[in-house]
């Protein structure tokens, strides 16, 4: 204990290295939390606006944009004020708070993506008793569950990385507080910390991720069954969107975390999930998928008119 309280604070690297290089990302960084936040709360509003929107895949698609929107800010408001601040310090406890935020949301979009293949799965392949069993109650039970599994999976490795002793150096290679490089600057041995790092990894990650590639691959199976073109189209359409995010964001995700000790790129991987996946989503959602067009453009002739 008396090693612990050495370190009372964490200083963040970031992209010191390449002086030039962090003032030339504060502004694009700055403006796509801009868009972030403000795309994925155009898409909460239709869906809460919108009664056509009303249906329990976009109830889904609007609890995965209010993550996305905490997701970001646990991480792009502090790697702002590191680009332009001589001064990157954390405390001690926001480091561990930080950490254990921004794993448990992590997490928790994982479980989520899975139970939106699942509502997928469903519907396509029991469409006559869909919306009987995908009540508005069973919705609300199903959301709570990827935030309870999330919370209590990412607990585990960030308690034992929080017992590891501290006594310098304090120099964390990274914009913000993640458990590799945390791990990587304990005086005591990380061993059990990177295991259970990795057992979170698995279970968080990669079984959802085979998960979704099961599920995804029986509804293709039913889609290639229907007879009309129009109706492969609708399914299509409704799935290439979670599609692609699923794949951006798992990508990423297993690369970094799978692997215990971390390396010096795993922040420029970091910037994909934490920064442009963030970005890019509500615009996935937007142009690949028709129904949200129409609200959009709805909404926005509304406007006009007002």
């Amino acid at each position: 204990m008396q090693n612990r309280t050495i370190v009372n604070e964490f200083f963040l690297l970031g992209f010191s290295r390449f002086h030039l290089f962090q003032h030339l990302l504060f502004c694009p960084v700055l403006l796509a939390y801009i868009i972030c936040v403000f795309g994925n709360f155009t898409i909460i509003l239709l869906v809460r606006t919108e009664p056509s929107l009303h249906s329990p895949m976009y109830f889904f698609i609007s609890i995965f944009t209010v993550l996305e929107i905490m997701f970001a800010s646990v991480t792009i408001p502090k790697l702002l004020a590191i680009l332009i601040q001589t001064k990157k310090s954390i405390s001690f406890f926001g480091c561990f708070l930080q950490m254990y935020v921004f794993n448990a949301l992590g997490e928790t979009e994982c479980y989520l993506l899975a139970l939106m293949v699942f509502d997928r799965h469903l519907a396509i392949n029991n469409p006559l008793r869909y919306s009987a069993i995908i009540n508005s109650r069973f919705c609300r039970r199903l959301a709570i569950l990827p935030w309870l599994l999330g919370f209590t999976t990412s607990f585990i490795p960030s308690i034992f990385t929080f017992l590891l002793d501290f006594c310098g150096p304090n120099v964390v290679d990274h914009f913000f507080c993640d458990l590799a490089p945390v791990q990587n600057l304990a005086c005591s041995d990380p061993f059990i910390s990177n295991i259970t790092t990795s057992m979170a990894a698995v279970l968080a990650t990669v079984l959802p991720f085979f998960t979704i590639i099961g599920f995804y691959i029986h509804i293709i199976y039913t889609i290639l069954k229907i007879e009309s073109s129009e109706g492969k189209s609708k399914a299509f359409s409704t799935c290439s969107s979670h599609l692609i995010v699923a794949s951006l964001f798992y990508g990423s995700a297993i690369i970094v975390y799978v692997r215990p000790k971390g390396s010096h790129y795993d922040k420029f991987l970091a910037l994909m999930y934490t920064v442009i996946i963030p970005v890019l989503n509500p615009f996935i959602y937007t142009f690949r998928n028709r129904e949200v067009k129409i609200a959009l453009r709805k909404s926005i002739t509304q406007f006009m008119k007002f």
